[in-house]
């Protein structure tokens, strides 16, 4: 497919930015790096400006290689490392629109910007037909408040499955996030495409078993689960990856090549709400045209994530997120999904 500034992708953007609450003669900066993704950059450009924004661009090289193995999908760009002086200096912004391959999700200038008084707005690394689908939706966000009211009340996190999933989380004080797809008024951070509910669990909270189904998604591989695989967890670090199949395979060798105790550690757990987003979305996409950020809010999947938690202090490059089909999750007690559907 050919990734150009097609108008009606113009006209998505600039309705995203509208539900944003941008305006005229808002100051907006772009974030992109040497690699972005052209058209996402573009598309953004001319939606603000639609609106009436002063937008300028800071771009900067793509950082070398520093991993000793190829880093997808993590959430936490390395592109802005080194300015933070720079971007401490865009708090007068009204937006900053992140455009970097990997994103500012987990990346620790995020924080910087947040701390010198802007907002936040992540366009995830797709093809633009894919945010297209993905419109953000404000009938989604009533759905999204009471999830994260939900969770945010609740002190235990079960989650099990036919397929042998028994994972319980302690959720207590544990920092909630969730989102829609645009900013609301209060937000500071917000990232396209959007739709779903989760937390970051405290230190020594996470325990059990986790069983990725045929049929669940390896989003980091952005492929399919073709045959299960067990994870065992002790105090939040997966201390087994057990099965037979090329799954389990790939993933001990990639996991092992990163030498990083973090790597194994559980980042969020959450559940997917957008009756938008479609399982077998990726299947039509070639790897270099998604993030896969659409599977991550599959109404009624149960979301297991490993890698960065900078809320249980723990930084590492290396993330997967891994959406679960046909799972029961439950509050002290409370189902929020039956058999991967939303209870309400």
């Amino acid at each position: 497919m050919q990734q150009r500034a097609e108008e009606k992708w113009v006209t998505c953007f600039e309705q995203v930015f509208e539900m944003s609450g941008v305006g005229a003669g808002d100051l907006v900066g772009i974030l992109s790096e040497s690699l972005s993704r052209p058209v996402l950059v573009e598309l953004a450009d001319r939606g603000l400006q639609r609106r009436g924004a002063r937008v300028f661009h800071i771009q900067v090289p793509t950082p070398s290689l520093t991993e000793p193995v190829p880093v997808r999908s993590t959430g936490s760009t390395t592109a802005f490392e080194g300015y933070d002086d720079l971007l401490s200096g865009l708090g007068n912004c009204s937006l900053v629109v992140d455009c970097t391959v990997e994103g500012l999700l987990h990346a620790k200038e995020r924080d910087v910007l947040l701390q010198a008084g802007t907002r936040v707005f992540m366009i995830s690394n797709e093809h633009p037909e894919i945010l297209e689908r993905c419109m953000p939706d404000q009938a989604l966000q009533p759905r999204v408040d009471l999830a994260l009211s939900t969770l945010s009340s609740a002190r235990e996190m079960r989650v099990t499955s036919s397929a042998g999933t028994d994972l319980v989380v302690n959720v207590t004080d544990a920092p909630t996030r969730g989102g829609a797809g645009f900013l609301g008024p209060d937000d500071k951070v917000a990232y396209w495409p959007a739709g779903l509910c989760l937390c970051f669990p405290l230190q020594n909270s996470v325990n059990g078993t986790v069983v990725l189904d045929v049929g669940d998604v390896n989003l980091t591989f952005k492929r399919y689960v073709e045959s299960p695989v067990t994870f065992r967890i002790e105090n939040d670090y997966v201390t087994a990856i057990e099965g037979t199949g090329l799954d389990a395979e790939l993933l001990r060798s990639y996991y092992a090549g990163w030498n990083d105790p973090l790597a194994y550690t559980v980042s969020h757990v959450g559940w997917g709400l957008n009756p938008g987003a479609r399982w077998d979305a990726l299947v039509m996409y070639d790897k270099d045209q998604t993030n896969g950020t659409e599977l991550r809010a599959l109404e009624g999947s149960f979301l297991f994530s490993t890698g960065a938690n900078d809320f249980a202090g723990r930084y590492t490059a290396c993330h997967f997120d891994y959406p679960m089909r046909n799972c029961d999750v439950s509050l002290d007690g409370v189902a929020v999904v039956e058999k991967g559907r939303l209870v309400s």
